[in-house]
């Protein structure tokens, strides 16, 4: 898929490999990438001051392109110059960074924000109030990119207000798409409105969650406009800095992606006060009553002295309502795996969310089958197998590569399986299948009875298919 690029700038310098004719000025250019540029970022000379290379060896990424060039419309990703900064990917600890900054203003946690990583963060835009996001981005003078999920049931008030947006900034937004078979696939076994009937977590896990998860895999870092009087019930301990606990970054597995909410200490009130101080451009929506504004059938006004919460999904749980995009708020009850207000809890430990890891190309083994599989001493293929639960963030963090896989693997002699490991399966897993903690990956040799497990928190494709063609 073809993404956009955002940008602004008040130069029309042109400028060309490394060498500059006179430095550029960042707190007049706003700077964007497409997420799936293979190009990293390089190191620059010691010889100058951090603050030096940002302002004199930065090109202006997000400069409009000189009317004069010609650029074919359906390339909409635009090879770009490259920033002679790197990101900073020393070890940090992020509690302590989030208590230093805790008392920090909006502006101050962006600029410590694109500051530690450059390009590889991104702005997450829903089309709502989080405009504050940008607002505050473009008064650091640093450069910035701004992504948003287009899940296809957007209002069209929403549609017009990112195109305000963009020519506002002068910026273009990166846009992420659903995948269509998926969507196709969801609205053919269940129609359009499926979940008024059995909640919202599987049609936004297919029209936002799988979208963002690719979309964060080309990042380090990003920026969300999370607040803590958004959601009592799931927000209320959000800090402004965090290591991820959902999504993998560019660099795969645990703790590779950084989350960055700067406004998690500001009130709503306060937002909408800077807002209308700073004269921008806000979603023709909210004049109707809508305070938080997410798909066309799952969002509505809200009446005097309701949370504003309530306008979202608003026939289930009001202690839950998150899409997937931030599940990590989502806290453990007594009784309950998940808490996503959908899905309750079987007599037996298991839960009734939508199962996850579905594609032609895997197969879902049963407690019969993956003990036939284990007691066989030669297989005529080898097997990959996942075991895992529905619930679990970190198998739902892994679901997109673990699919990816399985469908390079199709035909290649490798049979990539799941097993349901939760429940009552649970005991059996642990002592038999060397089950430690969700998920667990086995790997079953042809001619090899005892399986190996995957010893690596890493599980983007590359790592798991270089686990298997060193066994296979």
């Amino acid at each position: 898929m073809a993404l956009s690029l955002s940008g602004s700038s008040s130069s029309t310098s042109s400028v060309s490999g490394s060498s500059f004719p006179r430095p550029i000025d960042l707190r007049a250019t706003q700077i964007a990438l497409p997420f799936n540029s293979h190009e990293r970022i390089r190191p620059v000379s010691t010889s100058l001051s951090l603050v030096s290379q940002r302002r004199h060896l930065a090109r202006p990424l997000n400069a409009h392109p000189n009317p004069k060039v010609s650029i074919v419309a359906s390339a909409a990703t635009i090879v770009a110059p490259e920033v002679s900064e790197t990101a900073d990917v020393a070890v940090e600890d992020y509690e302590q960074l989030a208590k230093d900054l805790d008392g920090a203003s909006p502006l101050a946690i962006m600029d410590k924000a694109l500051e530690k990583f450059g390009n590889d963060i991104a702005i997450a835009f829903s089309g709502a109030e989080d405009v504050a996001l940008i607002e505050y981005a473009r008064l650091t003078g640093r450069p910035f990119r701004v992504f948003s999920l287009d899940t296809g049931r957007l209002n069209p008030e929403t549609y017009q207000f990112f195109d305000a947006v963009e020519k506002h900034y002068g910026i273009h937004i990166e846009y992420m798409f659903p995948d269509a078979v998926e969507v196709q696939a969801l609205v053919r076994n269940k129609g359009l409105f499926s979940f008024y009937e059995d909640g919202h977590q599987e049609c936004c896990r297919v029209r936002k969650v799988r979208p963002l998860r690719r979309a964060l895999k080309g990042l380090r870092a990003w920026i969300t406009g999370q607040r803590k009087d958004q959601s009592p019930g799931t927000r209320s301990e959000v800090p402004v800095v965090q290591v991820d606990p959902v999504f993998e970054g560019l660099d795969g597995g645990v703790g590779s992606l950084i989350k960055w909410n700067p406004v998690a200490n500001v009130s709503g009130i306060d937002i909408w006060n800077f807002l209308r101080a700073m004269n921008v451009p806000v979603n023709a929506l909210h004049a109707q009553g809508y305070v938080s504004i997410g798909c066309e059938p799952c969002t509505r006004p809200v009446l005097p002295g309701q949370h504003e919460r309530e306008g979202r999904w608003w026939w289930e749980d009001a202690k839950a309502k998150e899409c997937g995009l931030h599940k990590g708020n989502l806290k453990q009850e007594e009784g309950s795996h998940n808490g996503n207000g959908n899905g309750g809890v079987h007599a037996n430990g298991t839960t009734t969310d939508a199962d996850i890891f579905e594609s032609q190309n895997l197969v879902a083994l049963t407690r019969a089958g993956i003990e036939n599989l284990a007691k066989l001493e030669s297989r005529k293929e080898a097997w990959l197998v996942v075991l895992y639960a529905p619930w679990c963030q970190f198998c739902q963090a892994m679901e997109g590569s673990y699919l990816e896989l399985a469908d390079k693997l199709a035909g290649s002699g490798v049979k990539v399986g799941k097993f349901r490991a939760d429940g009552e399966q649970k005991e059996y897993a642990k002592q038999q299948l060397q089950l430690g903690s969700f998920p667990t990956i086995l790997f079953f040799p042809k001619h090899s009875p005892k399986p190996i497990k995957y010893p690596s928190e890493k599980r983007d494709v590359d790592s798991l298919m270089a686990f298997v063609n060193a066994l296979r």
